[in-house]
């Protein structure tokens, strides 16, 4: 499939998904919390698009407004580790030497553990919640950000136009944000758009365990988890949750992919 069509159907989600984050509340049909016990477990029907939950909640309307943690934690987790990830790896890839061997040290010591594992421990110690969900993913996040920008930096601080900017005077801190960093731009953004899909899992993997965002609030995740126990009798409880995850991930997945076919296609 060519890179432009990748882009464009993955966009298309993408934008359907903020859509649905922004207007949630406007074209939900339901509350998303309120409770109707004589309603329980209802399937999909003319009343229910969705069906209904075992308190009788609309899951249509829980789906819509869960977009809105997803698109949350997401966005920030990205923001805060891609901040985080550029700094660390731009004083690491620039200077050399120690700084270098320190920084890089400390992340290999992250990464040597699994990513989900760390933010179960993270969120374990912090407390349930989405601040604290948040805060755990952007502690593990950022090590795959300065990686890639350090990586990036090694390559370019070589180059003609770096030595031409020393040459005349520039400081560190102004070849970094003036030269290096439009050259890092393309790259960081694949890295993000992976980034963001990874962290809508993680969100999704620590609220279905419990150590993400608290009920009554909807999440797709704890979505998942509660409707686990009524598979056979009531399937559509973790349908519709689990293809909510699916397809926001397939649209991060394909323009990320895009993005990367267009790039090695300018590089060759």
């Amino acid at each position: 499939m060519d890179h432009r069509t990748l882009v464009w159907t993955g966009a298309t989600i993408l934008l359907l998904l903020l859509g649905v984050a922004l207007l949630g509340p406007a074209i939900a049909p339901y509350s998303p919390t309120e409770q109707h016990l004589e309603q329980d477990l209802l399937s999909p029907s003319q009343d229910h698009l969705l069906g209904t939950d075992k308190l009788g909640r609309d899951i249509l309307s829980r789906i819509l407004y869960g977009a809105r943690i997803s698109v949350l934690v997401g966005t920030s987790t990205v923001g805060v580790s891609l901040l985080i990830g550029l700094s660390i790896g731009s004083l690491s890839g620039y200077c050399g030497g120690w700084v270098d061997q320190l920084l890089m040290r400390l992340v290999d010591v992250l990464m040597a553990f699994p990513g989900i594992l760390l933010a179960i421990a993270f969120t374990a110690v912090l407390g349930p919640g989405l601040n604290h969900v948040i805060l755990a993913l952007c502690l593990i996040g950022w090590t795959g950000y300065a990686r890639l920008v350090r990586g990036e930096i090694l390559a370019l601080r070589e180059r003609e136009f770096i030595h031409a900017a020393r040459a005349l005077g520039g400081s560190p801190g102004r070849i970094i944000v003036l030269h290096l960093l439009p050259n890092l731009l393309p790259p960081l953004l694949i890295q993000a758009t992976f980034g963001m899909a990874a962290a809508i899992i993680a969100e999704g993997s620590l609220s279905f365990l419990g150590l993400g965002v608290q009920p009554p609030t909807p999440s797709w995740g704890s979505m998942l988890n509660e409707g686990r126990q009524f598979l056979l009798i009531a399937p559509h409880l973790t349908t519709f949750p689990g293809l909510a995850i699916m397809i926001t991930v397939l649209g991060l997945n394909l323009v990320g992919d895009g993005m990367r076919d267009r790039l090695e296609k300018r590089g060759k």
